[in-house]
């Protein structure tokens, strides 16, 4: 998981589905040690976007996922100014409906 932009009022994280945790069993043969790559059943990417104002949360992932990954490769482009990436969290920010859960 990469935190991608963080900010008084949002935060957007990036999920890995094939990222390797870092209690993950390990294999050892000989000098080398392997982390071993448990592959989940489903492997999807997605993104976590959290509305600090509102306290909620949405998680993108399949299609809409790969919308906002293009948005992302756009901004790479072209450098957006933080109003035009907090306008464009906010659009997505309105489907927030979980609340924000610290555990």
């Amino acid at each position: 998981m990469h935190t991608l932009y963080d900010s008084d009022t949002y935060s957007v994280t990036h999920m890995l589905a094939n990222a390797v945790a870092a209690d993950a069993p390990c294999e050892i043969e000989g000098d080398q040690v392997t982390q071993v790559l448990l592959v989940p059943t489903l492997a999807r990417h997605g993104f976590e976007i959290i509305d600090k104002r509102a306290g909620k949360e949405v998680y993108l992932d399949g299609s809409w996922a790969e919308l906002f990954q293009q948005r992302i490769t756009a901004w790479q482009l072209k450098t957006p100014t933080q109003e035009e990436v907090e306008d464009t969290l906010e659009q997505y920010a309105e489907l927030a409906q979980n609340p924000v859960v610290v555990h």
